[in-house]
């Protein structure tokens, strides 16, 4: 049985995808609370966040059914992220979250949670210089998909994107031009 402090123990040292798939495993067969999971992806040693995010972002795509019942935990969460590296696998997380693809139970929950916080933080991450590129178009994504739940995203995330192609990389390019096109529909 894994407790808090061995979690934290085995994240201190390298881990690799076999590894973090192992782990997974063992957390989920012992039906460990993915709000403490959560936690863990706040911890003050930056690579045990970091390591706690991809565990997190691996115990999700599993099964994401799994860990319904702790969805709004998970995005009541995203205005504390600090760490870069976590915001990764938030937006990927999120984004799956928000898919018109997901099952319809996820969709379901996600109706029933005030995501304004998460949307006024996806834009700050495309705003801010110091984000990945990546994390940028997952939050573009999953502002995309909220955009008819909240009308006003469309304009915004149409600047936004415009803003970011201009001198954006060939991911951004790439992503900025689907979700224009996606936009103008």
């Amino acid at each position: 049985m894994l407790f808090r402090d061995d979690i934290v123990k085995q994240l201190t040292t390298s881990l690799g995808k076999t590894t973090v798939d192992e782990l997974s495993k063992k957390l989920k067969a012992q039906n460990f609370p993915f709000r403490e999971v959560v936690d863990l992806t706040f911890h003050p040693n930056k690579q045990v966040a970091f390591r706690m995010a991809w565990l997190m972002d691996t115990l999700y795509f599993d099964d994401p059914m799994f860990y319904l019942d702790d969805i709004d935990y998970l995005l009541q969460q995203v205005p504390n992220i600090k760490y870069p590296a976590s915001k990764r696998h938030y937006s990927r997380i999120t984004l799956n979250l928000t898919s018109p693809r997901s099952p319809k139970a996820i969709q379901d929950k996600l109706a029933t949670i005030d995501m304004e916080q998460v949307v006024e933080h996806f834009f700050d991450w495309m705003i801010d210089p110091k984000v990945k590129v990546a994390v940028k178009v997952f939050a573009a994504e999953v502002l995309f998909n909220l955009r008819e739940r909240y009308p006003w995203i469309s304009e915004e995330l149409t600047n936004q994107l415009q803003y970011l192609m201009r001198n954006g990389s060939a991911g951004m390019q790439s992503a900025g031009k689907r979700l224009l096109k996606g936009l103008e529909k």
